[in-house]
């Protein structure tokens, strides 16, 4: 039952990070058209475009790092048993769970020196600390996935392996 609960948690935050790249994907459509059709430029479309891109980054990485399916180097790992293979795989999830870590608190200080700062966007003068924090909740994903990640790793490897992959005999 607890695994339920935790896959549900796992697909939404992927869910969250598509719907992300749809809204980055629309604002450089609509920015596009409405520039080249009606000689227009939308206000703060760049803001706007700069700042959904930055969130889709975060809330990317918060998607890729649990499925592992961020860029990675295989030739050790390729060409040792399964043993190594796991310990590889728990070494760099414990390294890439540090580093995401240490960035979530330096963006966090990012989130908090933009509102005190009172960053404004440049044609509308809207705040752009919301963004930072959405950004930030994606990278407080990310840390979270990453240590599922590892706790299943360690603990539990069987619920790590893909369904759709049958195993090699």
């Amino acid at each position: 039952m607890k695994r339920i609960y935790m896959d549900r948690f796992i697909d939404s935050i992927e869910w969250v990070a598509a719907a992300f790249v749809g809204i980055v994907a629309l604002d450089i459509f609509v920015s596009v058209l409405v520039r080249n059709l009606f000689s227009y430029s939308i206000p703060d479309s760049y803001d706007f475009g700069r700042l959904l891109l930055g969130i889709l980054i975060f809330w990317g990485i918060a998607a890729t790092s649990y499925r592992g399916g961020h860029i990675t180097v295989d030739l050790i790992w390729a060409n040792v048993g399964l043993k190594y293979q796991r310990m590889i795989d728990v070494f760099a999830t414990l390294v890439l769970l540090f580093v995401v870590t240490v960035q979530t608190y330096t963006l966090f200080d990012k989130v908090r020196d933009t509102y005190h700062d009172n960053v404004l966007t440049f044609d509308l003068r809207l705040p752009t600390w919301p963004f930072f924090a959405v950004a930030w909740a994606g990278d407080v994903s990310a840390v979270l996935l990453i240590a599922i990640r590892t706790y299943r790793l360690i603990f539990r490897p069987e619920l790590m392996a893909d369904p759709k992959v049958k195993p090699v005999e």
